[in-house]
């Protein structure tokens, strides 16, 4: 039986290990999967990930590894060992740097690669800036998603992190086997409230679902509400009313 949960990840976006636990036992069963950031890791360090996995939890590691090919493969390795079910890297370190990721992540139970493209936070002035396209280029910014896509998909990468506004297109040049994490999610009634915080790409659950992502990230609209249990089931009623969900 399709559950909604698996296509929900809970950013854990805070500065502590009791805060997490305060938000994973609040959540409690609406939830089987939990993002640790740069924020909780750099806090805490490689703990706060044993716990939660033996806790019976998944986790998405997200550090976005970005260095020399055989710095991350090390990296990967020791965050496999560490029981996560999902990590990050950044595509833009390159064919070699992704293939040692991705041989470094071998194994039957290897974590998910999933590939960082262009930031959400960048727009085409500045990826133009870093010498990437021009900001008059028409599409710079999903050109280069793409053209990272490919080179991800080439060297055996499971998916990729990318805005609501790119995974239909992304779903497509990677397949239906792909990974797909999508950031960026706030409930229907934020979305038609216009109350969408500090982001201005945005996408409801059933949205980013029907467009084909795989799974989405929640972080404040959950752990930020007065029930965030109650507000996970809400998110997760809206992840099951999109047509054709993928399966993770």
């Amino acid at each position: 039986m399709y559950d909604p949960r698996q296509n929900l990840i809970v950013a854990l976006d805070v500065s502590s290990a009791a805060a997490a636990q305060t938000i994973v036992a609040a959540v409690g069963v609406s939830a089987l999967t939990f993002k640790v950031g740069m924020q909780l890791y750099t806090a805490e360090g490689p703990s706060v990930v044993r716990d939660l996995v033996a806790s019976g939890r998944r986790v998405f590691l997200d550090l976005k590894y970005h260095d020399i090919p055989n710095t991350v493969a090390a990296a990967v390795r020791e965050a496999a060992g560490l029981g996560v079910s999902m990590l990050t890297i950044h595509a833009s370190g390159g064919e070699r740097m992704m293939r040692a990721a991705a041989e470094a992540a071998s194994g039957p139970k290897a974590p998910k690669l999933l590939a960082v493209t262009v930031l959400t936070s960048m727009d085409a002035a500045e990826l133009s800036a870093v010498g990437v396209g021009s900001p008059s280029q028409a599409a710079v910014v999903e050109t280069q998603v793409l053209r990272l896509a490919h080179l991800a998909k080439q060297v055996g990468i499971n998916g990729l992190v990318c805005s609501p506004q790119e995974v239909r297109t992304v779903r497509r040049v990677m397949g239906d086997e792909a990974l797909l994490v999508v950031p960026g999610i706030r409930s229907a009634a934020a979305v038609a409230s216009g109350k969408t915080e500090d982001q201005s790409r945005v996408a409801t659950p059933a949205e980013a679902i029907a467009r084909g992502a795989s799974m989405i990230v929640v972080g404040r609209p959950i752990t930020q509400a007065s029930d965030p249990a109650e507000a996970a089931s809400v998110i997760l009623a809206e992840i099951q009313s999109a047509t054709h969900p993928y399966s993770t």
